[in-house]
């Protein structure tokens, strides 16, 4: 039995073939696992998960160290539950439905079945009294399904993707039931204070419970609190990897092939409809035609990490962002000197620091985001002070990184006003801009994001004041 039990709809590890043709396990790249890993190992903690595939193996195992604990899903449950509950309906409902999000009644039917899986494995797996942390929209209703099977756990939920407002949350035929699968929780979690403001506020109009603040008020006494703890990454991880001579050579590396242009822009997106690719890239496009810079002066580098690539509306984004790049290329470009280098694939820890140092100009620039953890990772690598970010303002990340260039993705005129603006920057200027943006991302770090979630979920309804409730 284990004191402190993660939830999540993946594993921290993925599946990879040895030298001997024998499957192993490798961690994962990333900031969630940073930042619980060290907790995990000194509160004897599992980690719950899907491993990927349709493996139906749900023994207990180890990898450096860590306890895991896979799910399996068989391939009905990956196209219902995964690719059409959790992204053909919540994905794009809480991302302001820049698409439209489809309503299907199977797919509901198979989310409440996966989730209650992943609740009863949790409820098997912890000690008495023990701490359990759900990770993200694909489990909105794991927390009050174990805390019906255990009430004796504390259990806190962390939502890693916007919150919508209710206007938005309201076309959900099951949201009820969603917001009520929340309140299972002692502490729900969200990246911004408007998204914690908004569930506390459908709770009190849809379910009816009382609330004053950040707190609301269940007919059994419970008190749940819904509050920000804004995600950020492994910082001194990201600063030593740029730091390092062999990444610094990779990136001199890089910008010689690029043909050594005066100003590199950069965007790395996973390729999806809330990224605002097509947006930036033609933004960028008529800078480059109205005179401002030419293909010798400056080039944008856009990394697209496949994403969904069975998802019919995935295919037909990838499609129009080629035809847009080849149109651009083939306006703009000189032999040699394409404007727009377009890279579909993903790549190592190593490799995307050497392109962040390698970057003048990172731009970032979704429709709409949680965070967004690459503005944060090239922050952290400016180890100079140097470089620039141009900053979609409805990132979470805005709200930290004030010294960005903010932009609205929707207005083409502002963007093209936000690159150009980053161009010119004096170096003094940039580096007063990066320096701050510098100083916010190493003070929160990921290590204090998760810290400050645990803290907070050991002390809810330990010291709440009388409550002034509304009804």
């Amino acid at each position: 039995m284990f004191d402190l039990v993660i939830v999540a709809n993946r594993l921290p590890v993925d599946r990879i073939k040895l030298p001997d043709g024998s499957n192993g396990w490798r961690t994962s790249p990333g900031g969630l696992v940073t930042a619980i890993e060290p907790v995990m190992r000194s509160n004897h903690g599992v980690w719950i998960g899907w491993p990927g595939g349709t493996d139906g193996d749900e023994e207990l195992f180890s990898a450096d160290g860590l306890d895991l604990a896979p799910m399996s899903m068989s391939a009905e449950e990956i196209e219902l539950f995964y690719e059409g509950f959790s992204n053909g309906c919540l994905w794009p409902l809480y991302h302001d439905v820049v698409v439209k999000p489809e309503f299907h009644r199977e797919w509901w039917d198979s989310y409440v079945s996966v989730n209650r899986r992943f609740a009863e494995k949790a409820a098997s797996l912890a000690a008495e009294g023990a701490t359990v942390w759900v990770q993200d929209y694909q489990l909105q209703l794991v927390p009050q399904m174990l805390r019906d099977l255990r009430p004796d756990l504390r259990i806190g939920f962390y939502l890693h993707i916007p919150f919508p407002p209710a206007e938005l949350f309201q076309q959900l035929p099951w949201r009820r039931q969603i917001l009520e699968g929340l309140l299972g929780a002692d502490l729900v979690g969200f990246q911004l204070p408007g998204a914690a403001q908004n569930f506390v506020r459908l709770v009190r109009q849809r379910v009816g419970h009382k609330t004053h603040r950040d707190l609301v008020y269940l007919p059994d006494g419970r008190t749940v609190r819904a509050a920000a703890f804004p995600i950020s990454i492994d910082a001194k991880g990201f600063e030593d990897m740029a730091r390092d001579p062999e990444v610094e050579s990779r990136a001199e590396e890089i910008r010689e092939a690029l043909g050594s242009p005066r100003t590199v822009f950069l965007g790395v997106d996973r390729l999806d409809y809330t990224k605002g690719i097509f947006a930036r890239l033609r933004a960028f496009s008529e800078v480059m035609k109205e005179g401002h810079f030419g293909v010798e002066d400056a080039v944008f580098v856009q990394v697209a990490v496949p994403s969904r690539e069975q998802v019919e509306e995935y295919r037909i984004l990838r499609d129009e962002i080629e035809r847009l790049v080849g149109r651009i290329n083939g306006d703009l470009g000189e032999i040699g000197r394409p404007a727009i280098h377009y890279l579909h694939s993903s790549y190592p820890r190593a490799e995307m620091a050497a392109l962040y140092r390698m970057a003048d100009i990172m731009v970032v620039t979704p429709y709409r985001d949680g965070m967004n953890l690459v503005a944060k990772e090239y922050v952290a690598t400016r180890f100079e002070n140097d470089g620039a970010l141009v900053l979609s303002e409805f990132a979470g990340a805005a709200e930290e990184l004030r010294q960005a260039y903010l932009v609205n993705p929707h207005d083409i005129n502002g963007m093209k006003q936000a690159l150009r603006d980053a161009y010119d920057a004096s170096p003094k200027e940039s580096s007063k801009r990066m320096k701050a943006m510098r100083k916010t991302v190493t003070q929160n770090d990921v290590k204090a994001w998760a810290d400050s979630f645990l803290l907070a979920l050991s002390q809810v309804g330990t010291h709440e004041k009388e409550p002034r409730p509304t009804a």
